[in-house]
């Protein structure tokens, strides 16, 4: 059952000071399903409060402790993931097995954390003179805000949270408006768990007048977000104006990279399996396919016979392997890349369309004879979209795989150590997986460089974003 969704401030579940709500709409039947609370002026000065009071206790709790508390919400998650999947489902579209895996694998992010939060070391650096002790400790640098969208609405609030609860830093938390149940069950978890009243924030409101009111504000100290690339560069800019510390977790258009010698087979049904994952409404989704002539129509033959498998419906019935898209703006914003490339001379080769007159689906879609003229060659489609092209050397791919502003998230295929090694070292992104599916796990990092973002949201580097190093050097007297 859906209920309308409320803020978290000051340890109190309670609706917005004005009393003012955003409707939630499920995007399968487009019916509306229930409220969450928008966030005053007046909302935002009591979280600002509460963080500045919950960060000087918090960052007291010894991080054995804090790991303790960070466990047992990660159990807590765990034993309701199936009440939770299903929420997910009903506010963003995702079939209920992609929810659930969500929803587990940031029980394994929060586990990851907590232990990060008893290894964040600093060090002894040997002095120039007898009796002098040099020493750096980590000190978490302040209290947190976080900005999140809608397409993972529990991993993007996940790894940010967890962050910044391990290395003792309170939070308060922007989470979407589209999709607020799942993140304010992520929250309430942790606040089942014993996480202290004053430590985590929860608010909705229009994005725009949250980060312009929260990210100046001098109780904040660092700033992370995930989002547009557009938007991410506005709010870095507010936060450098006022010497915040950031993690963008921006925009991408992930190259596929497929050489004449990989196993084509394997690769296209691998790779059209990620594609069509959350209806392509994924940051490092595969976007740009570029197949070596010779194993070209052998590609997209195979890759175009998966697409066509995929049932598409609503996420809560068995079997469904693509759900609806995230919201209404997402259908026509597809609609016109498919218009232009096709104006422009490209082959629909299988979908392109929307899905009956109810709800936001759309049908799985690969096009052919894409040139770099076309807009979905430049913007990034955020859908259920791939183009394939062909390429004929090395050096052409690693050309196209480098021209855009983006570097986020990139994957090749070959039998060659050689051959991956080179295209590993040349594309420039922040992640590569070569011959499998190997990104986002709690251990690894997950960021991108150029335009993609800044800083990383996995791995032992995640958490330094979080901690300040502080210097120390002391003499006997």
């Amino acid at each position: 059952m859906y209920r309308d969704v409320q803020l978290h401030i000051d340890g109190q579940w309670r609706g917005a000071e004005g009393g003012r709500t955003i409707p939630v709409l499920n995007p399968a039947t487009e019916e509306v399903i229930g409220t969450v609370a928008h966030a005053s002026k007046g909302d935002l000065d009591a979280a600002l409060d509460a963080a500045a009071k919950g960060f000087k206790l918090w960052a007291k709790v010894s991080a054995y402790d804090r790991s303790k508390v960070m466990r047992k919400a990660a159990d807590l998650l765990r034993e309701r993931a199936g009440d939770i999947a299903r929420l997910m489902t009903l506010e963003q579209g995702k079939p209920l097995a992609e929810a659930k895996m969500e929803t587990l694998a940031a029980a394994d992010i929060i586990d990851w954390f907590a232990e990060e939060a008893r290894r964040a070391y600093g060090r002894v650096i040997p002095a120039r003179a007898q009796g002098v002790y040099q020493l750096v400790v980590k000190e978490p640098v302040g209290p947190v805000a976080a900005f999140t969208p809608w397409n993972f609405p529990i991993n993007q609030v996940v790894r940010k949270l967890s962050a910044a609860l391990a290395a003792g830093c309170s939070i308060i938390v922007k989470a979407p408006e589209e999709t607020p149940a799942s993140p304010a069950e992520l929250i309430r978890a942790f606040v089942d768990a014993g996480v202290p009243a004053s430590v985590i924030g929860l608010i909705y409101g229009v994005p725009a007048e949250i980060s312009e009111y929260l990210i100046p504000h001098p109780v904040i100290r660092k700033v992370t977000f995930t989002g547009s690339t557009p938007v991410g560069k506005q709010l870095s800019a507010l936060a450098g104006a006022h010497m915040k510390r950031i993690t963008m977790e921006l925009g991408g258009h992930s190259p596929v990279i497929v050489f004449e010698d990989a196993d084509v087979d394997a690769a296209a049904k691998q790779i059209a399996a990620a594609k069509f994952r959350n209806a392509g409404q994924v940051c490092v989704s595969p976007t740009r396919f570029m197949v070596q002539e010779k194993a070209y129509d052998q590609f997209v033959e195979r890759f175009v016979a998966h697409a066509k498998t995929i049932k598409v419906g609503n996420g809560l019935e068995d079997g469904i392997q693509m759900g609806p898209l995230a919201n209404e703006r997402r259908v026509p914003a597809i609609e016109a890349l498919l218009a232009d490339a096709q104006q422009k001379g490209a082959e629909v080769k299988t979908g392109g369309s929307r899905i009956g007159n109810k709800g936001y689906f759309f049908e799985p879609t690969v096009v052919t004879g894409v040139t770099r003229e076309m807009r979905m060659m430049n913007e990034e489609p955020f859908g259920p979209l791939a183009m394939i092209f062909p390429f004929s050397d090395f050096d052409e791919a690693v050309e196209e795989a480098n021209r855009l502003p983006y570097g986020l998230a990139s994957y090749a295929y070959t039998r060659s150590a050689k051959t991956a090694n080179a295209i590993a070292a040349s594309v420039e992104a922040g992640m590569m997986t070569i011959n499998h599916l190997g990104l986002a796990l709690p251990e690894v990092p997950f960021g991108g460089v150029k335009d993609s973002g800044f800083g990383s949201e996995g791995g032992s580097e995640a958490i330094e974003a979080y901690l300040n190093p502080k210097f120390v050097s002391q003499a006997g007297i």
